[in-house]
């Protein structure tokens, strides 16, 4: 018999979301030069959290220029005086993690727990970690004396807003670059917080510059002619398009992009510890994960029994209002994003694969979608195929280790992948094999600073994190 869990908020009432935000540019923030704006909405009952600045072409070149005038003097600091300010931010941002994680809640629609053990602990460690990078450029491997680029222009996703904000601009500013990021459309309450702790922090003014907007922001951030290095985190299409536009310029270019992960689980796995990975790789922000581990290989021998820990383990988990701490899965970002899962789903169906879902009341408001598994799925299966984002996890089968590898292989995406196996020859014998830029092994989505991230083919190219995240802010 299982125990039911009563309610347990955290307060909103922590954070204060002003009605409306301007754009952060040299320092201060200000409105749209149109006077343009935008609605940020909850996605989890559809409430207006406040309205956003829209920039215009006309804004993005004051960001570009406030960060160009900022460059000399941030990239002339010693790398130790530039430490400091990411040793500040840090601080400051543990100082207010549980309101950023309040915020980020509200506006992402993601479970309070992930925000707060996850993603805030991961951001603090993102910066702390670049600021003991900022005196030892030199002996990060890239020669004896690197120099920053100049301005990087970064543009963000909205399933790990401020996480994907610390992810860019710890490297750029250790590295002595000035930046101007674009956050999401959906999700720009955490950065435009973030310019205030900047402020807090006492940055120098320019040398972090926050333009919200839609894609035609980012658009004219990615072509402006005075950025030296492009930074994009998000779909692959948009990727490509990125690409396309950078091409032929000096400027630098990384991205992360899609995936469509395999979570590999052979015969002798341990089966409980291997279901809570199967539910980490996939349910984790609702699927909304780049690196997501969406398709489940089992071996054929223990199919049956994965999947019957698997169901009785989904029917444990609990969907509902993302501020209550024992909720497990929160809502989908967005209505247009709620909308491709949804028909992704059912093209599965129409396939011919077998949808299951555990009972699950969804609520009345917001965008909610049930965690759902796929059966009977084959490569040839659109589900198998595409990158759904959202809660939605595809079951094939395999007999041998080198199937395993093969349907692995087999997809356009080259992100991320997990080994579930006790045999540790197996493991390093698997990795070495799969076209994935970053192998799990017993364990699926841990991230640290120190490791790096990326991937290969339509998942983008470049690593962030690490020493190896230091390559794409130095000019070698």
């Amino acid at each position: 018999m299982g125990f039911d869990y009563a309610p347990a908020p955290e307060s909103r009432a922590i954070v204060d979301i002003a009605p409306s935000y301007g754009l952060f540019i040299d320092g201060e923030f200000r409105e749209a030069a149109d006077g343009k704006v935008f609605k940020t909405v909850a996605p989890a009952t559809e409430e207006v959290l406040s309205e956003v600045a829209q920039a215009g072409e006309e804004d993005v070149d004051a960001a570009v220029a406030a960060a160009r005038r900022a460059f000399a003097s941030w990239s002339a600091l010693p790398g130790a005086e530039r430490g400091k300010y990411l040793f500040r931010i840090a601080r400051v941002l543990q100082e207010r993690s549980r309101e950023l994680a309040v915020l980020e809640t509200l506006d992402n629609g993601k479970p309070i727990k992930e925000t707060r053990d996850v993603d805030l602990p991961q951001v603090a460690a993102h910066f702390f970690y670049y600021a003991g990078w900022a005196d030892k450029l030199a002996h990060a491997g890239y020669g004896p004396s690197p120099r920053p680029l100049g301005v990087a222009g970064q543009v963000i996703p909205w399933n790990f807003p401020l996480l994907m904000l610390a992810w860019k601009i710890a490297p750029a500013l250790a590295t002595g670059n000035t930046v101007v990021l674009k956050p999401a459309e959906t999700t720009p309450l955490s950065a435009l917080f973030f310019a205030d702790v900047c402020r807090r922090a006492g940055l120098p003014k320019g040398v972090v510059n926050i333009v919200t907007g839609d894609g035609r922001t980012g658009a004219a951030l990615v072509a402006h002619p005075d950025v030296n290095k492009v930074a994009f985190t998000g779909s692959t299409g948009v990727g490509k398009q990125i690409a396309r536009t950078v091409a032929g310029t000096s400027k630098k270019l990384t991205l992360e992009l899609g995936g469509k992960g395999a979570n590999i689980v052979f015969d002798d796995a341990p089966v409980d510890q291997a279901v809570e990975g199967i539910v980490n790789g996939i349910f984790f922000n609702q699927g909304q994960v780049c690196c997501a581990g969406s398709r489940l290989l089992v071996q054929e021998s223990v199919r049956d029994e994965v999947l019957d820990a698997l169901k009785r383990r989904l029917g444990t988990l609990r969907l509902g209002d993302p501020l209550d701490k024992n909720t497990d899965i929160g809502a989908i970002n967005s209505a247009e994003q709620l909308a491709r899962i949804t028909a992704l789903a059912e093209t599965g169906e129409a396939e011919g694969a077998e949808r299951w879902s555990p009972a699950c009341e969804l609520p009345s408001s917001g965008y909610w979608f049930a965690p759902t598994l796929f059966t009977g799925v084959s490569q040839a299966h659109t589900i198998a195929r595409d990158e759904i984002f959202g809660p939605v996890l595809s079951v094939l089968t395999f007999r041998t280790p080198d199937e395993a590898v093969a349907k692995a292989n087999n997809t356009p995406y080259g992100l991320s992948a997990g080994i579930w196996t006790e045999k540790g020859s197996r493991i390093l014998a698997m990795a070495s094999k799969l076209r994935a830029g970053v192998v799990w092994a017993n364990t699926f989505n841990k991230f640290d600073p120190t490791s790096p991230f990326g991937g290969y083919k339509e998942s983008g190219f470049g690593r962030e994190g690490g020493r190896h995240g230091l390559e794409a802010y130095l000019d070698v």
